[in-house]
């Protein structure tokens, strides 16, 4: 299909959600007492926070910083994973796979954690569907 600049099929995202996330290198600092806390709320190890969308063109994590959103390009991921780490392993995820972190490595942003539509109480996310997604996007030839 030809899309034109006022074709809205152009700009509708291919999947949205909310998330919460954080670097790794804020994850590591991150002391006894935030893990604690963490157990009754994940966001105290994640604290930024904001609606991600995938276009065709770029992932955006929007309200990733004050100066706001982060845009990824396809070259500016360099992996992708949904697993847990010794940063956030089984413990903080709890014991279900739906708790694993989703995982980027960014050539912009270094690595990033990502928990997509979180479900406080269950400790579920939308990680798994998220990782097929980005790894369907990544290597599609849009």
């Amino acid at each position: 299909m030809n899309r034109t600049p006022h074709d809205r099929t152009a700009t509708e995202p291919l999947a949205r959600a909310s998330y919460i996330g954080s670097t790794t290198e804020e994850l590591a600092r991150k002391r006894r007492g935030d893990l604690i806390a963490a157990a009754v709320d994940q966001k105290t190890l994640f604290p930024r926070r904001g609606k991600v969308a995938l276009r065709s063109e770029h992932l955006v994590l929007e309200g990733w910083h004050d100066g706001g959103d982060l845009v990824l390009r396809r070259a500016d991921i360099t992996s992708i994973a949904n697993e847990f780490t010794e940063l956030y392993g089984r413990f903080l995820g709890g014991l279900l796979n739906a708790g694993k972190p989703l995982i980027l490595g960014t050539t912009v942003a270094g690595e990033i954690y990502l928990m997509i539509d979180h479900k406080s109480f269950l400790e579920t996310t939308s990680n798994r569907k998220w990782t097929r997604l980005l790894n369907t996007w990544l290597h599609s030839n849009d």
